[in-house]
């Protein structure tokens, strides 16, 4: 095992709309060679499921830029777009707009000499809505929009682009399995203008001075084609803009794509939520060989500091101080070595204790009822909950009372890619623009299952999209107030952003997909590990999954002190022997 997490590979499931919405399966595992690799995102084919009609779109054949990979030839997509590019030829031209610091572009039409871009884009697979949608998954929206993924989002950006700055841009769009694949790949020399990877392999990219920053026209809020910053939620946008890689923030160079927190996903029927909500539910012997835990040291790492800390998260005082969220932060991103060591005793305990670690098995697990809990992404968790239905099985979700971890995806400029061209850097920002276009999130959303980080600003699309999810029927009677103003518009009471629904919801898709306020304020994101952190806890993770000392009984320690004793009775013997000998 070169590295502990070669054996470990991290999958976070995209999270699946009940009923009304959109139900996407992400299955897969890969393997990971560094211990921030914990926080990958894998997914592949996705199901779509709205009132109850299941579509299955198979193995992404309806993108025109499907990926496997680094398998998907380049060359192929190239070709493929370009067929594309000369039928969008006869598209009409319109006056070009800003959308960052690239001067605009005007056309009257189309020509052999105007110019053209071309894109790189690299992004996790079946990770963007790859079109071909059938009719009867058009989203009539109560606020009046119809979202329909005719084409895929990429084609559609393309034709967009070129309408709105009178350029053609040509997207070459590769995928990758995992943070450490896209690494390796950038390592070797692939390269790249735009990539969405998790949010510590941002922070290992900033630390390594790969990243370009966004431009100063990117946050212009007065741009009216500038969708993110004019519609990313207030929560996320500070979250960026709070947290810093050596003195910068995440906000200079990164914009959010999809976010989660993770949770534990439990059987209602055998477990109280009292008992889920608590990480020491991991080593409760009331539930021996009956829970799951995740097979990868950055997320077990995680359970295990917000257990041994819980007097501390737990204390009143502490939760009601100022700095309560960088003092959480530092608590769980503490890498001292008294709490790796900490941290491995309570593992091996918890190894004891669980069913198994597990990557991809934990939600068949559950849906079968082989174990009760699992320690489970809110994505994963919502598809769990989602298919257990399908088979008469209720499932909750229960977010850790002490905290939670908070974990995203975001889009980011290769220093090394953009080299200095304004045109493709224009147009990479305008990509991350036109994905986060509120009609364009929710269609991200439908089809790959993850919460967008777009709440839409002044535009209620992403909210009304909520609402047709989960919103209470008008003859439900069991119904609670869910307040979401906080990622919304910041402000938790505002009364536009309540939403009614019913009231296991608040414990169940609901609750995984929008996490409530409180959840949410005892959050923290665990933060990219240095060389000598990263070593230490590799080591650590060795320990716990290749060998647990404390599994040695008494009678064998006998034993090895017995052979001990004998070799060290010979070489005494052989010693004095040669001793005599030479004497004589």
């Amino acid at each position: 095992m070169n590295e502990v997490n070669n054996s470990n590979a991290l999958h976070r499931s995209a999270p699946l709309a009940k009923q009304r919405g959109a139900i996407h399966y992400r299955e897969g595992g890969a393997l990971m060679n560094e211990v921030n690799n914990s926080n990958a995102l894998h997914r592949s084919a996705p199901l779509a499921k709205q009132r109850g009609a299941i579509h299955y779109r198979e193995g992404g054949a309806l993108m025109r830029h499907r990926c496997f990979g680094r398998s998907i030839s380049r060359k192929l997509a190239a070709a493929v777009m370009a067929v594309s590019l000369l039928a969008g030829q006869m598209l009409p031209v319109m006056a070009a707009e800003d959308t960052g610091n690239a001067a605009s572009v005007k056309s009257n039409g189309a020509s052999a000499t105007e110019k053209e871009v071309t894109l790189r884009v690299c992004s996790w697979e079946e990770y963007i809505d790859e079109g071909g949608w059938d009719e009867d998954e058009a989203l009539e929206l109560d606020n009046g929009t119809t979202i329909f993924g005719e084409n895929s989002m990429v084609e559609d950006f393309e034709n967009w682009y070129y309408e709105n700055y009178g350029v053609k841009v040509n997207v070459q769009y590769s995928c990758f399995g995992t943070n450490e694949d896209l690494y390796n790949m950038l390592t070797l020399g692939d390269v790249y203008d735009l990539v969405c990877p998790s949010e510590y392999m941002i922070m290992k990219l900033m630390s390594e001075n790969k990243l370009e920053p966004l431009s100063d026209g990117f946050f212009d809020e007065n741009n009216d084609k500038n969708y993110y910053i004019n519609g990313v939620s207030p929560y996320i946008r500070d979250t960026f803009e709070t947290h810093e890689i050596n003195g910068e923030t995440w906000s200079k160079y990164a914009a959010g794509f999809m976010f989660g927190i993770t949770g534990i996903l439990y059987n209602p029927e055998k477990m109280t939520a009292d008992e889920a909500g608590t990480w020491t539910v991991l080593n409760n012997p009331k539930f021996a060989k009956q829970i799951t835990i995740k097979d990868n040291v950055r997320d077990s790492y995680f359970a295990a500091v917000g257990a041994l800390q819980r007097d501390k998260l737990m204390d009143t005082e502490f939760r009601a101080q100022d700095d309560y969220s960088e003092q959480l932060k530092d608590i769980m991103n503490d890498v001292s070595p008294e709490t790796i060591a900490k941290s491995q005793d309570l593992l091996q305990d918890i190894k004891d204790n669980v069913y198994s670690f597990e990557t991809d098995s934990g939600k068949a697990d559950m849906i079968t009822g082989k174990v009760v809990a699992n320690y489970q992404w809110s994505g994963d968790a919502v598809y769990a909950m989602d298919q257990a239905e399908e088979d008469g099985v209720k499932l909750d979700f229960a977010v850790p009372e002490e905290c939670t971890n908070l974990y995203f995806d975001g889009w980011v400029m290769l220093k090394n890619g953009i080299d200095g061209d304004a045109d493709r850097k224009q147009a990479a920002e305008a990509f991350i623009n036109f994905v986060s276009r509120p009609d364009n999130a929710v269609r991200n959303m439908y089809y790959i299952g993850y919460t967008s980080v777009i709440a839409g600003g002044d535009d209620d699309t992403v909210y009304s999209y909520l609402d047709y999810t989960y919103g209470a029927e008008d003859d439900e009677e069991d119904v609670v107030d869910y307040p979401l103003g906080y990622f919304f518009t910041g402000d938790n009471s505002d009364p536009d952003y309540v939403l009614r629904a019913p009231a296991e919801q608040v414990n169940r898709q609901l609750g995984a997909q929008y996490p409530s306020q409180d959840a949410i304020e005892r959050s923290a994101v665990m933060e990219y590990f240095d060389e000598d952190a990263t070593k230490d806890i590799n080591q650590m993770w060795i320990n716990i999954r290749c060998y647990n000392i404390k599994d040695v009984p008494t009678w064998a320690w006998f034993i090895v002190a017995a052979v001990i004793g004998a070799l060290a009775g010979v070489i005494v013997y052989h010693k004095r022997s040669k001793k005599f000998y030479l004497g004589k």
